[in-house]
């Protein structure tokens, strides 16, 4: 008993994923909760990767970087979906980040992994308080902070039906979020 105790203390980190992912069976298991926004979409996001600039940073710069910086993705063509039976578009040359998941969960967590498209729509949601329409002429008018952290959970429970993982990041994202959306709202971004 006292190896496994010994084992449990030295790999903590996967004893905390264990965990996790023992609560989380369970709360899927018996939570009644659910998530209805209607969210489809017939293909995945076409991404373009936008390179991590250390080059010319200098040798400590350019480590600062590769391990703290945040890769950034760009839409390659006209992203549809539907969201709350409205047909929705983000448009091709958006660029944003994924979910915003530390460096240090990033191991059992990617930013464009389960929580991507929740992802996506969260970021273009941010960035200009609203989400446009396929027409691409109208929004769904102006949405605050919380509507747009709630449609990211709950996109992301029909996506990928972790109702756990999702609470946990909405959590954080209702703890943390709010430095994102101020800097958002202090650029006041327009949908072109």
């Amino acid at each position: 008993m006292d190896f496994i105790v010994e084992q449990l203390i030295t790999f903590w980190q996967f004893t905390l994923v264990g965990i996790l992912i023992i609560l989380g069976y369970m709360y899927d298991k018996y939570s009644t909760r659910s998530a209805i926004t209607g969210f489809s979409c017939e293909k995945m996001p076409s991404m373009i990767p936008i390179r991590i600039p250390t080059k010319g940073k200098g040798f400590f710069g350019a480590i600062w970087l590769w391990l703290m910086a945040v890769r950034n993705w760009e839409i390659g063509e006209d992203f549809h979906y539907k969201l709350y039976g409205k047909d929705m578009v983000i448009p091709k040359g958006f660029i944003f980040d994924g979910a915003s998941v530390p460096k240090f969960l990033a191991t059992w967590l990617s930013p464009v992994g389960v929580l991507l498209l929740g992802g996506l729509v969260h970021d273009y949601g941010y960035k200009y308080e609203t989400l446009l329409l396929k027409n691409k002429k109208e929004t769904i008018g102006i949405k605050n902070q919380q509507w747009m952290d709630k449609t990211f959970r709950d996109i992301n429970i029909e996506v990928n039906g972790f109702k756990w993982l999702n609470y946990l990041a909405w959590y954080a994202l209702r703890a943390g979020g709010f430095m994102a959306w101020r800097g958002h709202r202090k650029v006041n971004a327009k949908i072109k």
